[in-house]
């Protein structure tokens, strides 16, 4: 395919709708060593876009050549709404850029951190402090805002370093695995802050190797491994590419069992728990199907669930890697409907 064709289709897409990047056929290679071969992306404004992949796959090096940080040997992008090779001063005056190590000076204080950061950005005297003052507010963070950063949390710290990034207003923030040794807590208090700013219209750009993070947070996610893109779509969309998704029914009466068991595909039946599962894509047609045969038989079904494969499950089948154990999403969804219309969403946790 024609690389300027396809530029052109997509910047003409992105006039037609909103996008906070369009980038085609983008390459690097360091020495002999080749870390992004062609790589196409699509990012609306205003939503959380997620780049996941092992270690090496060239996430960070999307994120450098994105943020004008380096330049790609080949391919052309388009960055809210600036020519990347053409317009690097306009990029770098449109976004942040934050990553797994905090840029924080550690002997200054919190607000003077942030103050710095404003007349970096020649934001001039009395709006730097106003937005400083502001953002410290914002992140909870007023009451360390006059302690020395040595003092602050690994939370605390990555906090801040998120709020220096948005000292000069960005309309999108290139998030390179900003929750890496982070706890639990405060991984999820950063969560919340994301969702606020998506919801005030800035576009996020993460890059992430926590599945959950991904499955949590991005409205798509694109999977890179060896330098190309190996899958993108939503969470949904990614889960049902792999196979391993099952129905699970459950009967009252043991005749209905096994004149289903006669009528579907079974993987595995439970005479004594009156239980059976069937191959299944999770999708609502395939659902829709099932109950229509079960339905013509006149087989009462008691209890329904639905089970899909997880983001690791997608993860593992498109890079041949397991996510690192303490990012394990483990999250297979299943989605039960019991005989009287109760309906329960509940989360199987695995090892």
């Amino acid at each position: 395919m024609n690389t300027t064709t396809t530029y052109r289709q997509a910047t003409e897409a992105a006039f037609a709708r909103p996008t906070a990047i369009t980038a085609t056929g983008l390459r690097k290679s360091y020495g002999s060593q080749l870390v992004l071969d062609g790589i196409d992306l699509t990012v609306p404004a205003g939503t959380v876009f997620a780049l996941l992949g092992p270690n090496g796959a060239g996430k960070t090096t999307t994120v450098r050549i994105l943020s004008t940080l380096i330049e790609a040997d080949g391919g052309q992008a388009q960055v809210v709404g600036h020519d990347l090779a053409q317009e690097p001063h306009e990029v770098r005056a449109s976004i942040g850029v934050t990553g797994q190590f905090s840029a924080v000076d550690g002997l200054l204080t919190g607000r003077e951190n942030l103050i710095l950061m404003a007349d970096l950005h020649h934001l001039g005297r009395a709006e730097g402090r106003r937005r400083a003052d502001a953002l410290l507010e914002r992140f909870g963070l007023v009451e360390a805002a006059k302690k020395p950063i040595s003092t602050y949390s690994g939370g605390m710290r990555r906090r801040l370093d998120l709020a220096m990034t948005l000292i000069a207003d960005p309309r999108l923030i290139f998030l390179d695995e900003p929750t890496t040794g982070l706890d639990p807590r405060s991984r999820r208090d950063l969560w919340e802050i994301i969702r606020t700013l998506v919801a005030d219209g800035v576009t996020i750009f993460l890059t992430t190797q926590y599945l959950e993070e991904a499955d949590q947070l991005a409205d798509r996610i694109a999977v890179l491994d060896q330098g190309r893109l190996v899958a993108e779509g939503s969470a949904a969309e990614l889960k049902r590419l792999i196979p391993g998704g099952h129905i699970r029914l459950r009967f009252v009466d043991p005749r209905h069992l096994a004149a289903a068991a006669r009528i579907l595909e079974v993987t595995s039946r439970d005479d004594d728990a009156l239980t059976l599962q069937t191959p299944s894509d999770g999708g609502v047609l395939s659902l829709q199907s099932l109950l229509d045969r079960l339905r013509a038989e006149a087989i009462s079904v008691e209890e329904l669930s639905v089970h899909t494969p997880d983001l690791d499950d997608v993860f593992l089948a498109l890079t041949g890697n397991h996510s690192d154990p303490s990012s394990h999403s483990s999250h297979s969804h299943s989605h039960s409907h019991s005989h009287s219309g109760n309906h329960t969403t509940g989360k199987e946790f695995s090892a």
